[in-house]
């Protein structure tokens, strides 16, 4: 038996998001679909990150085991030539049995782009926010998010965890022209967690709630009392680190 890990970059605009859906396209069943194809033999994938509908990915994680001989370079070769263009498999690596995209994850990254001035190249790829934003309160928001805190305040309220606590390492917002980009780095992530706390810092930058507000959201517990949902198109899985 083999284990085989492959690292996928994937424009999520059209797809149901990762996860296989019965009757909705998803970045994991268009692998596995091209993966029968080429090897003969039904392969059930597991992926580092179970990204929504209509969200990124430049390094998603995942796995699959198989009996199967085969070249890592063809294999490759075969899964880049038969996917749809908006999916990419960027390497294919034999790795112990013991390797699991998810479970063997310490840390993932992830990436907001907002822009403030409407593009056309963009516009799948990040959020137009048309309200003027105040970068330093940006700045100081991520700041307060850095080590362990509850986010149950940022994550979906049917979220089915045994806790809502993550470890931030990394936290920070940049600006380029009319682009302001969040980069967020955590042990793990809530279901929905990078989109709310993006929402709701944008309802902070504009002058909408307060940073003391903001700040007494951290570990609150109340998802109502948070911001809006940011939209998808804006949100990347830049990395999984082992």
């Amino acid at each position: 038996m083999r284990n085989i890990k492959l690292v996928v970059e994937y424009d999520g605009t059209r797809y149901s998001g990762w996860q296989r859906q019965e009757n909705a396209p998803s970045i994991q069943a268009e692998i596995e679909q091209s993966l029968l194809g080429i090897l003969h033999e039904k392969i059930v994938i597991a992926g580092a990150g179970r990204t929504d509908a209509g969200v990124h990915a430049r390094g998603q994680v995942a796995n699959f085991k198989s009996p199967a001989a085969f070249d890592l370079f063809t294999l490759r070769g075969g899964l880049n030539g038969t996917l749809p263009d908006d999916i990419v498999i960027h390497s294919v690596d034999e790795v112990p049995l013991d390797f699991h995209a998810r479970y063997s994850a310490r840390k993932r990254t992830y990436s907001y782009t907002i822009t403030t001035e409407p593009s056309a190249l963009l516009r799948a790829f990040s959020w137009h926010v048309r309200y003027k934003l105040d970068p330093a309160l940006l700045s100081r928001a991520a700041d307060c998010l850095m080590g362990e805190h509850s986010f149950q305040s940022f994550c979906k309220m049917q979220s089915e965890v045994d806790h809502y606590r993550c470890t931030v390492y990394e936290a920070a917002w940049t600006r380029e022209g009319s682009l302001l980009r969040f980069v967020v780095t955590a042990d793990r992530f809530l279901h929905g967690m990078v989109r709310a706390l993006t929402g709701t810092m944008v309802d902070l930058a504009r002058g909408y709630i307060s940073y003391d507000d903001f700040e007494s959201l951290i570990g609150a517990g109340d998802r109502t009392e948070a911001g809006p949902a940011a939209p998808p198109a804006g949100l990347v899985l830049e990395r999984v680190i082992y």
